[in-house]
């Protein structure tokens, strides 16, 4: 593990950030840097692609949602 420098305003973001997601900061910077990662090296997937394939590899389910909802 090594130290990462990040300027103060995007640390401040980090900060918003995890307070809405109830991650660490070091936790949300890990979020941010992995998607982003993802997102580069498979561009023609969306961010929303991306989080359902992480989240079924790590062997979440999600209820079959019904017809007509909204």
């Amino acid at each position: 593990m090594g130290i990462v420098n990040i300027d103060d305003e995007l640390h401040d973001q980090l900060r918003r950030a995890c307070t809405v997601t109830h991650r660490s900061i070091n936790a949300q910077a890990n979020f941010w840097i992995k998607i982003g990662m993802l997102c580069e090296m498979h561009p023609e997937m969306s961010f929303q692609d991306l989080v359902a394939r992480e989240l079924r590899g790590a062997g979440v389910t999600s209820p079959v949602l019904k017809e007509g909802r909204a």
